[in-house]
Formats: C-alpha cells, sequence, structure tokens
C-alpha cells in the first residue's frame, strides 16, 4: 500500500519549513505549523523537487510509465496558491507527469494538512502511482509495510 502523510509541527530538526522522509511503502512531509502558505509552499517546492531526484516514484500516465528521469516529460509535483472555493483548502490536478497540488491562500499550515491527507489518500487510491522501494515494486495492493 501506498501512502503519504503531511504533518504541521512545531519545528524541524533540521531548521527548514519542510522536510521530507521515505520508507517502503510511503512518505511522510513535515511542515512548520508557523509557516505562512507562501513559505510553507516554496519549501515544500524545494523539498519535492529534491526529494523526486532522489526518490523511485514512478506515475502510470495510460500505458506509460513517467518518472523523474529519462523520457520525454520529467514527474513533477508542486504547490501552487490559488483561490479555491470557500471551505476549500486543497485542490489536487493530475496531467501526464504533473501533480498539481492547490493550495487556498488562506491556508494556515494546519488547515493545510488537514485537508491535504485525505485528499492525497484518495488521489492514491487511483492507482496510477509505484514506488520502486529496494528493488521492490510497492503500489497500492501491496501489503502494508512499515508507516511513513
Amino acid at each position: 500500500m501506498l501512502r503519504v502523510t503531511y504533518e504541521a509541527v512545531a519545528s524541524l530538526e533540521s531548521g527548514k519549513l519542510a522536510d521530507i522522509t521515505e520508507v517502503r511503502g510511503g512518505t511522510r512531509v513535515r511542515i512548520a505549523r508557523w509557516a505562512d502558505v507562501e513559505a510553507y509552499t516554496h519549501a515544500l517546492n524545494v523539498e519535492m523537487a529534491a526529494f523526486l531526484d532522489g526518490a523511485e516514484w514512478f506515475q502510470l500516465w495510460r500505458d506509460e510509465v513517467i518518472s523523474r528521469s529519462g523520457g520525454t516529460v520529467q514527474l513533477s509535483v508542486v504547490f501552487s496558491i490559488h483561490d479555491l472555493e470557500p471551505g476549500e483548502y486543497v485542490e489536487i490536478r493530475e496531467r501526464r507527469g504533473l501533480v498539481d497540488i492547490r493550495v487556498e491562500r488562506t491556508a494556515t499550515a494546519d488547515q493545510f494538512v488537514q485537508a491535504v491527507n485525505p485528499a492525497i489518500e484518495e488521489f492514491l487510491a487511483g492507482a496510477q502511482w509505484f514506488q520502486l522501494w529496494q528493488g521492490e515494486i510497492v503500489d497500492m495492493d501491496s501489503p502494508e509495510g512499515r508507516a511513513a
């Protein structure tokens, strides 16, 4: 099973505004609870780009496997600030090679985390993603591993 979990935390050991760690079957994304939307989305973009450069996550787009390296399209996940519908804090849009996680411009870090976790769970349930972990392909049908 694949899982991506987001947490708003009081502080990060790294001194950064966001960090990402990976285990078999998932990732844990932590953001500074006190950061404003501009700061945490910028930090998430920096950290996600670095994460994807070193991770082996893949998008299945129709009959094509898209990765961070190789091919004609480079896999990207971006966080962008938008004016969303009232009461909405996150909207996820996907296309070939790109996941755009849209964040409401008024969303606190806690509001973002509360909204993004169920949205990302539903997104991954679409079974268009897999992780290559130490030679093993992990997808939504894989047995549960360690929690991220």
